[in-house]
């Protein structure tokens, strides 16, 4: 069982605050967590962070059994009350970069008394939180066992994660050193660890995996329930005109698998909307968006807010006049974290478009007699697109989970949460910072595995991972 721990840019901003005040007085926090309980994976995602202050803590102890009940006990009821799991935050100014003899004791102390009170066997943990902002963590198994949560991620700005084993450079394969020459060693082996669910491996979703792949990305999870078809021959760069009639992920995981570098791929032929697909992508570390669907773009917002995962969205739009002339050639690049703008607040999508393309595919006889009636606008059947276009704005997507992973842009990340281009009037689009949190998602963040799914009705089947 692999186990993550994620949480959000203003999520560790707070702890650091919190745990390096400046004054010497150096407390704890307790995290509330919302869990993906897979049967591999258990991710959990920081859903609330309550701060202790420092007078209600022992003298530098962390011994919860002995604080005030007024400090802790909300937070344990909390628990009892939602399902959530606790992880306690304490600091080493010193910078000791692993759990002391104290910390030994007061955790065994504190999460056996946390098992116990909320009478299950969920992976109630703790971590530390180092000077720098790096973490390190551990969780306490059912049988007591404290065992290293394995993945431990920051999605802000910068996309941070920390491994419990790191790859040593002398282990990376010939073919990755001229990545790490342009991106470090530290993260070319970043990569070598990640899983990254693609969803949508077509136009830009193809040439997406073939960079990934040459990248060094350790695991690669394929989501598309299409065929290929003939007119997709100009654009999949995987696909050879045998390939018709074949599933599109399939193809591609054969491809990748020929190519052997290493990436471990895994296919899923089917539609993002569906209660299993949701939670598998929901394991995954990093999520890629190449869908042109509004529906499906707003469930992958709606999955990485839930989930605390960073969400990555290319969008492309291609006006032909169907005489040989071209209108406009334009897309852009989301960078979407959870508990800040969404695809919703910075109008790339419309619910009105949501909802038109959920009825078309739930229900389309009511959807063709309301759109006949005018009550709803048609959902565009087919949009032109070229392997040139797509492959242009697929790099630039790959370019910016870099450069959220390697920080190498002279102003940093924050001012390039959107990042687009115009191809007939060449030129780079005004880059724009994250924004005001959407009131649609931001109240979210962290809660894990609902019932139904991301509170859609459409996902109301039983979780049974």
């Amino acid at each position: 069982m692999k186990t993550k721990l994620r949480m959000t840019g203003r999520q560790h901003e707070l702890l650091m605050s919190h745990l390096y005040p400046g004054d010497g007085k150096e407390a704890v926090a307790f995290a509330l967590c919302g869990r993906r309980n897979g049967n591999s994976v258990h991710a959990l995602s920081v859903r609330a962070i309550h701060t202790i202050p420092y007078e209600k803590c022992p003298v530098r102890r962390h011994d919860c059994v002995t604080w005030e009940t007024d400090a802790f006990a909300p937070i344990l009821r909390e628990t009892t009350d939602k399902r959530l799991t606790v992880i306690k935050f304490h600091s080493h100014p010193c910078g000791l970069a692993r759990f002391s003899p104290t910390d030994d004791v007061s955790d065994r102390e504190l999460l056996a008394s946390v098992q116990a009170w909320t009478d299950s066997d969920l992976p109630h943990g703790s971590v530390c939180v180092l000077p720098d902002g790096s973490l390190f963590g551990r969780w306490m198994t059912p049988e007591e066992r404290l065992e290293p949560i394995d993945v431990l991620s920051v999605v802000g700005d910068d996309l941070n994660f920390w491994f419990a084993s790191d790859v040593k450079s002398d282990d990376m394969p010939g073919f990755a050193w001229r990545n790490a020459q342009a991106f470090g060693a530290g993260t070319t082996g970043l990569l070598r660890q990640l899983s990254v669910a693609v969803v949508g491996c077509s136009g830009t979703g193809s040439p997406m995996l073939e960079m990934l792949m040459r990248h060094n990305v350790g695991h690669l999870v394929l989501v598309d329930p299409d065929r290929i078809d003939e007119k997709n021959l100009n654009r999949i760069t995987f696909a050879r005109k045998s390939d018709i009639g074949q599933l599109k992920v399939e193809v591609a995981e054969k491809w990748i698998k020929s190519v052997a570098l290493g990436t471990v791929v895994e296919a899923l032929p089917h539609n993002l909307c569906e209660p299993a697909i949701i939670r598998r992508v929901a394991e995954c570390d990093v999520v890629v968006g190449c869908m042109d669907s509004a529906e499906g773009r707003w469930l992958l917002n709606k999955l990485a807010t839930f989930y605390c995962m960073p969400y990555f969205d290319v969008g492309i739009r291609l006006d032909a006049d169907g005489h040989g002339g071209i209108n406009q050639i334009c897309g852009s690049v989301n960078y979407l974290q959870p508990g800040g703008s969404s695809l919703l607040s910075r109008k790339v999508i419309t619910m009105r478009q949501v909802e038109a393309e959920g009825l078309k595919r739930t229900n389309p006889e009511v959807y063709a007699t309301q759109l006949k009636d005018k009550y709803i606008h048609g959902v565009q059947e087919d949009r032109p697109a070229v392997v040139s276009i797509n492959m242009h704005y697929a790099s630039l997507t790959m370019l910016e989970i870099l450069a959220r992973l390697h920080p190498f842009r002279v102003e940093g990340n924050e001012q390039f949460a959107r990042f687009g281009s115009s191809l007939t009037d060449p030129r780079f689009a005004p880059m724009d910072e994250d924004g005001a949190p959407c009131q649609a998602l931001s109240k979210h963040v962290g809660r894990g595995d609902t019932v139904p799914l991301l509170d859609n009705p459409y996902l109301s089947e039983v979780e049974t991972a």
